[in-house]
């Protein structure tokens, strides 16, 4: 249990400044070895009937009830110096017995959770959101928070410094201290870092704009702002404006394997591997460093596509339960389109090497049978069940609103581009949602973008959402792309790493498993079944792992080698481990599908493609 403050200390800050606000907040890494934080909430103007405090149950921009409340170790109420009673009203909720004077809370939050959605807190870093760490004091949430961010103790964090955009109100820049957030839903979108990072500025639209890199890297420092400067200043010249922020920071940690992003209004929390950042004296832009580039991009196009222009479901966020809307297709799926048609737009890719990454998105498309089950619109609803808590049937359940959605926005941009001849585009439809929802704080309507579409620009799409976006009918890929001078091909893919996006000359498989599988130390574990594929048909399910092949042993290493000494029709008898139990298999073997996209320029570099001058 954590020593409470007396009642002077909780109400004023450290430095003995009196609070002005009703509501105050100290954060310290108290315990990093523990991964403990304490927070102290003190509540000058409580509510007199006996004030209620809650814990989010989720964070905006991941679309999961994670139910933060249980990360709270210990907690307890002080009024006047005298502990207070506390009453758990739900599994995120408590209520404070009345009292006439300022309450104190004290809680400690474990914080062990290497991720962008929550807090983690050890002796090298400490981060976290706002909503992992700090209460909501129900009827004040539009009240200013005061938040002192204290160091910890220790002389071994003595150098530590703090990344966040959230306002200063005292504290120095980049340093421990005060800061000052305008209402709850201010308050936990600042994320904040903390520890020895790495740190650069760049400046767009006259806001400077922070890299602080957590981890051990060698990245290149001078190029990482140089790339990301002009990426930024695409996305500001496609909306016409940098909404209004202080300062806007990428927070990203550094790590062996990993990779994650999470929006807020003014930074973003980004998780990669160390070899996806550039490094000294190495030019070219590798596919690590693509990606990387690609995910800064598309965080950074959230500024305005689902932190200003949202769906009125989320306007307010009611954070205590779901929020269901049908436009995380809009959302994601067009940033999604957007992120790496920036890189090309400004020059840091070549057409080459965003066809390839097109041509692998539609491969993702095509080796997920869910997409003719389920549609996008469908998709995005049931955002909180299936998509975000996928099990081994999710392949052939259901489809992602990211990577179909981002295929249908390049397929509406065409579209638009088509018939209006070139006169209008996607970049108009999403300045048009800025400017009338997003700048305005006005929620989109499910049906707002067609209806936008068809008011503003005079086209009539209905029947290209009722077939692509609230249908599952196979989207016209090879159309949309011939009508642009690009060649659409597909084919079988030359192994479980083909990723696609090469036109390949070697030989690929001639058969399928219609299975994917991992690596296991019996033999080949199954992860996946495919929907009639070879190995549904035959009775095996994920799980199973496969030991042998006609009486050949075989592991996830040599699995695919021995099924290219197969055709389609040979009949295979394969044994399997299900749980403890051996089992044998007929395996019928089939051919090979054409899962696996490229996309080749076949003349000119169309319109859609070409550097877009500022706006």
């Amino acid at each position: 249990m954590c020593d409470l403050p007396n009642k002077a200390e909780a109400i004023i800050f450290d430095d003995g400044i009196a609070a002005m606000t009703d509501i105050h907040y100290n954060i310290v890494p108290s315990n990093p070895q523990a991964h403990l934080f304490t927070i102290t909430c003190t509540i000058n103007k409580p509510d007199p009937d006996g004030q209620v405090l809650s814990m989010p149950a989720w964070i905006p921009g991941s679309y999961m009830i994670r139910d933060f409340a249980k990360n709270i170790v210990s907690i307890q109420a002080s009024c006047g110096g005298d502990l207070l009673a506390m009453e758990k009203l739900d599994k995120q909720s408590w209520s404070c017995a009345p009292c006439a004077e300022p309450l104190t809370v004290v809680y400690e939050v474990y914080a062990w959770d290497l991720s962008v959605r929550t807090a983690h807190l050890d002796t090298t870093h400490g981060y976290f959101n706002g909503t992992s760490v700090f209460l909501c004091v129900q009827g004040q949430e539009h009240d200013p928070c005061h938040v002192n961010i204290l160091h910890p103790a220790g002389e071994q964090y003595k150098d530590w410094q703090v990344a966040t955009a959230m306002s200063t109100d005292g504290a120095a820049l980049h340093g421990f201290g005060r800061y000052i957030a305008q209402g709850y839903d201010e308050l936990i979108d600042h994320p904040v870092e903390m520890g020895n990072f790495s740190l650069a500025t760049f400046d767009v639209a006259g806001v400077p704009h922070d890299i602080a890199i957590t981890g051990r890297h060698q990245a290149d420092m001078d190029r990482l702002c140089r790339d990301l400067k002009i990426i930024c200043e695409q996305h500001v010249a496609l909306f016409g404006e940098l909404p209004d922020m202080q300062r806007y920071v990428f927070q990203v940690m550094a790590v062996g394997e990993g990779y994650g992003g999470l929006e807020h209004r003014a930074s973003t929390s980004l998780l990669c591997s160390r070899n996806d950042l550039p490094r000294v004296g190495v030019d070219e832009v590798s596919e690590e460093y693509r990606c990387f580039l690609g995910l800064c991009s598309h965080e950074y196009f959230h500024t305005w596509n689902i932190k200003r222009i949202k769906p009125a479901a989320f306007i307010p966020y009611d954070l205590e339960k779901e929020a269901y809307t049908h436009l995380m297709w809009m959302f994601e799926g067009i940033t999604s389109y957007y992120d790496d048609l920036a890189l090309l737009r400004t020059g840091l890719i070549d057409v080459e090497s965003y066809l390839e990454l097109v041509a692998q998105n539609i491969t993702r498309l095509l080796r997920s049978p869910g997409r003719l089950k389920q549609s996008v619109w469908d998709s995005s609803f049931y955002k909180w069940t299936k998509f975000y808590q996928q099990d081994e049937n999710a392949p052939n359940a259901i489809v992602s609103y990211y990577v179909k959605g981002a295929l249908i926005a390049l397929g509406l941009d065409l579209t638009i581009r088509q018939q209006t001849e070139h006169a209008a585009s996607l970049d108009d439809v999403m300045r048009y949602l800025w400017q009338h929802y997003g700048s305005k704080g006005v929620g989109v309507p499910d049906v707002s973008i067609e209806k936008e579409i068809a008011d503003q620009f005079g086209l009539q799409l209905n029947d290209f959402f009722t077939r692509y976006l609230r249908g599952t009918e196979e989207l016209p890929l090879q159309q949309w792309f011939s009508d642009v001078g690009i060649e659409y091909h597909c084919f079988p893919a030359k192994s479980s790493r083909d990723k696609g996006g090469k036109l390949l000359s070697s030989q690929m498989n001639k058969v399928s498993l219609g299975a994917r599988f991992v690596e296991c130390a019996q033999g080949a574990k199954l992860s996946h079944v495919f929907d009639q594929g070879a190995a549904q048909t035959a009775g095996l399910a994920a799980g199973d792992v496969i030991l042998a092949l006609d009486g050949l042993r075989v592991d996830h290493k040599n699995l695919e080698k021995r099924l290219a000494d197969y055709k389609a029709g040979d009949a295979v008898s394969t044994h399997v481990f299900r749980r403890d139990e051996l089992m044998v298999f007929d395996l019928v073997m089939q051919a090979a599908v054409d899962d696996t996209c490229a996309l080749k320029l076949k003349g000119d570099v169309p319109e859609w493609l070409k550097p877009v001058a500022s706006n």
